[in-house]
Formats: structure tokens, sequence, C-alpha cells
């Protein structure tokens, strides 16, 4: 589809996130997976990646939505889940979205909503694995509504 656009994020557990993306008027599909840092290849983080329609849904409120769907002050954990592949994370897909993102990070922290600095990493995505299909719509698929962090 033209003018389709690609975003991916790192929330601690992709299931509960690919839920609450997939929900968004504009967001045209999700997958989960696992995150490879550009210079890393030993580090893996848990994300979602949201194909979106930006005449629709802007890559500011996937940005806003993100940040309210976990805790982006927490260091490499999420809940009871404790690790980097739960590290709060935007992995940008061009230099527009890395500003963007960047720019949404220091808002948040200027605004007083947290009472600690936001931990999220903003990095170039170096390389996207498709998790198996029993992780995709895993909640969907279950018949649960959230997950439990």
């Amino acid at each position: 589809m033209s003018g389709i656009k690609q975003a991916t994020f790192g929330a601690g557990c992709f299931w509960g996130a690919e839920a609450v993306f997939r929900a968004l008027p504009g967001v045209v599909e999700t997958r989960v997976g696992y995150a490879v840092e550009v210079g890393d290849e030993s580090l893996q983080i848990e994300v979602v990646q949201v194909d979106f329609d930006p005449r629709v849904l802007a890559y500011s409120s996937l940005i806003e939505h993100f940040w309210d769907l976990h805790d982006p002050t927490s260091v490499d954990r999420q809940g009871e889940h404790g690790g980097v592949k739960y590290r709060s994370a935007i992995f940008y897909h061009d230099a527009g979205q890395g500003e963007e993102a960047r720019l949404a990070k220091v808002a948040l922290q200027e605004s007083g909503r947290l009472s600690k600095p936001v931990a999220t990493v903003v990095v170039p995505l170096g390389r996207f694995e498709l998790a198996d299909e029993g992780h995709q719509r895993y909640l969907e698929k279950n018949g649960l509504s959230s997950c439990h962090i």
C-alpha cells in the first residue's frame, strides 16, 4: 500500500503493546518480534512493529500511546519481567522519526508527568526478526483482553 509507514516500539512484553496498537484507527497491521540495535547483534529486544497510515494516524500519536502503555522510566524491566529484552525503546526507521522520537522523549521528561527520568532509548532499527506465529496476536488468539504487565 502506498504511503504506509512503519514504526517499531519496545515496551516490555510485546503481546499487550501489539493489542493496544492494533486497536488504533490508522494502524494497518502489526507484528511482534525482536529488534536488534545497530552495532550490537547480541542485543534483542521484544518489540511490536506497526504499519500505519500517516494520513490517518500521526507518528507522534503512536509515540503518545507508547508512553501510556508502559513505564518509560523503568530500566530494562516491565512489571515482573526483567532483562535487556524488556527494554523501553523506540527504534526509528528514518532520520525524521528519530528526531521526532528524541523531541517527544525530552517533552515527556520536561512535562512533570513522571517522577523519575525517562529510560527509553531512541535508536535506529538495525534488524527486525519476526517472532513465531504463536506470539502473533497472542492475546486475541487466547481470548485475553490485556497483558498482566
